[in-house]
């Protein structure tokens, strides 16, 4: 099972920009969809998440800006980013917990990470 993150890159502050985690591999069931973020210097933060029934979750600080959602197959999920900040440039990683197929429960899978840089 992999994870594979992209999108990001250089964008002007107020501009938008969408990531996408696309997840491989021999996969029974995903649950817990998420991205997170880790800015330099900074602990790796929770940006947003959606359950397996399609609840989402933001951090405050992302709330209002970003949005969440998934494919109808479920396997990739979106991070859309609207009136970017500099305060949002960091690495942005996806992450979900995946029961694959030959597995007994649900584990953590990370994506690569992806950069996105805000600029003034």
């Amino acid at each position: 099972v992999q994870l594979q993150a992209s999108g990001g890159g250089l964008v002007h502050a107020g501009g938008s920009e969408r990531l996408s985690c696309a997840a491989s591999g021999r996969i029974f069931r995903i649950n817990g969809r998420t991205w997170y973020r880790q800015a330099p210097g900074q602990q790796r933060e929770l940006v947003a998440a959606i359950s397996i029934g399609g609840a989402t979750n933001y951090a405050d600080s992302v709330k209002g800006r970003f949005t969440i959602s998934r494919d109808n197959a479920g396997n990739t999920w979106y991070l859309q980013m609207n009136s970017l900040k500099p305060e949002d440039t960091a690495v942005y990683y996806c992450a979900a917990k995946i029961w694959y197929y030959g597995g007994s429960t649900y584990e953590d899978f990370w994506g690569q990470g992806t950069q996105v840089t805000v600029s003034s």
